[in-house]
């Protein structure tokens, strides 16, 4: 049986802190289901990640927000028991700047809230969010 080939997927995710809280939302889909993370999802062809992460942020959590600049690039890459690639995702995470709007779930979540740092222990996140986030407010994306 030939495998196919699996090539990098990319994908955007929204940094936007409000009041010493970080927005969060709680995965519905296959990837991450009850997962709480980033805002976020995946670029359409033809779309720049720049826009397709103001259209995620806005379709997940109806808040508006501007683009302050990337905060990293982050490869999701799961194998199966040999070792094969099963998926990968090249996600870029922005710096986004709230401009309006309270959190609604929307498409792709079951929920959305601003979360404390201080609150992260109590949540099931996405593997490696809590640790990217508490690095992300020590430099980049402080809250003060």
């Amino acid at each position: 049986m030939t495998r196919a080939i699996i090539k990098p997927q990319p994908g955007v995710s929204a940094f936007v802190a409000r009041d010493g809280k970080v927005l969060l939302v709680k995965r519905n889909k296959k990837a991450g289901y009850g997962m709480w993370s980033l805002p976020g999802g995946h670029v359409e062809p033809g779309e720049k990640a720049r826009d397709a992460v103001v259209r995620e942020l806005a379709e997940e959590t109806g808040i508006t927000a501007r683009v302050e600049r990337i905060l990293d690039a982050i490869d999701i890459i799961h194998r199966d028991d040999a070792g094969q690639v099963l998926f990968h995702y090249l996600i870029s995470c922005f710096l986004c700047r709230w401009e309006a709007g309270e959190p609604v779930a929307g498409d792709d979540v079951s929920d959305a809230h601003w979360v404390h740092p201080n609150e992260f222990g109590g949540l099931t996140m996405t593997p490696g969010t809590a640790e990217f986030i508490r690095s992300a407010l020590a430099g980049p994306a402080r809250l003060d």
